[in-house]
């Protein structure tokens, strides 16, 4: 039997037991595939990740798993790993993980409030435009729901998501997968998942409202999703959404799910980073 610590993490925390979920094992050197994925099952986060090894070039190496697959990049898992390997290692100001997509740069904004993770994503893929008609069937919704002076794209910084402009709160809200004619339409798409936003909030103080449906990974909904508010951070620089050429954003996400959740997002036509703060809830030993 193998003794593995682990470490429990909220990510993009507004408070406690808020945020997304991570459980991250920072020492799985021990480990294979099958193994990290039934662990992954076991817990059933949204994503848990595995660090492989140690430093390799200033780049640690890690796997992240759903309940149900290996992903090549996620947000919130990038944010808490970098998070936990800061806690075991002080001295660090910065991070870079090292995943199936490529390297991903972690920095740490300090306060003496708050302490914010900040991820630099990839370069944004813009990966096809769909129909507004499809996705108003997909979502349970009217077209007329849908901000048809956006398109409806499939975008990626690593992972990619298709992205639905929505114009009221209320449509965010309502909106439920019709699961048929969501795997009909994902069937020969590069983007799986569906990220949806409008500009109205429920706190006064944030920016957007998004709700991200993630059937395909085996999460019916993400409370709190970095990968793919990266995608929406490119998809509102590249359409100049309501006139912006650069963002600086407050995204609320997970209210839906009573998992409320705070992403910050910055991003122009060159670069796009995502950032939050977390929270440690535990840690201990897992027996593998």
């Amino acid at each position: 039997m193998q003794e593995l610590d682990f470490y429990i993490v909220d990510v993009f925390a507004v408070g406690k037991y808020t945020g997304n979920q991570l459980a991250v094992f920072p020492s799985a050197e021990g480990l294979n595939l099958a193994q990290m994925q039934s662990i992954a099952h076991e817990i059933n986060f949204s994503e848990s990740t595995f660090v492989t090894g140690a430093s390799q070039n200033q780049a640690y190496p890690v796997k992240i798993f759903t309940p149900a697959v290996e992903l090549p990049f996620a947000g919130h898992p990038t944010l808490g790993t970098a998070w936990v390997l800061r806690y075991l290692h002080p001295s660090l100001t910065a991070i870079t993980l090292s995943y199936q997509a490529g390297q991903i740069p972690v920095g740490f904004a300090d306060t003496n409030q708050t302490s914010v993770v900040w991820m630099k994503q990839r370069p944004p893929e813009f990966l096809g435009i769909l129909e507004a008609t499809d996705l108003a069937a997909v979502l349970g919704i009217d077209v007329n729901d849908i901000d048809l002076r956006y398109p409806i794209e499939q975008v990626s910084t690593g992972l990619p998501f298709i992205i639905v402009p929505l114009k009221t709160l209320a449509a965010v809200q309502k909106a439920k997968l019709e699961l048929t004619k969501y795997y009909q339409l994902i069937d020969q798409l590069p983007a799986q998942n569906i990220l949806i936003f409008c500009p109205q909030t429920l706190n006064a103080e944030n920016d957007l409202h998004v709700r991200v449906f993630t059937h395909a990974l085996g999460i019916p909904e993400d409370p709190a999703t970095g990968s793919a508010n990266g995608c929406l951070a490119a998809y509102l620089v590249h359409h100049g959404y309501e006139g912006q050429k650069s963002i600086d954003l407050r995204v609320e996400q997970g209210y839906s799910i009573d998992r409320p959740s705070l992403l910050y997002l910055q991003a122009d036509d060159i670069s796009v980073s995502v950032g939050g703060q977390v929270d440690l809830v535990a840690k201990g030993y897992w027996y593998a």
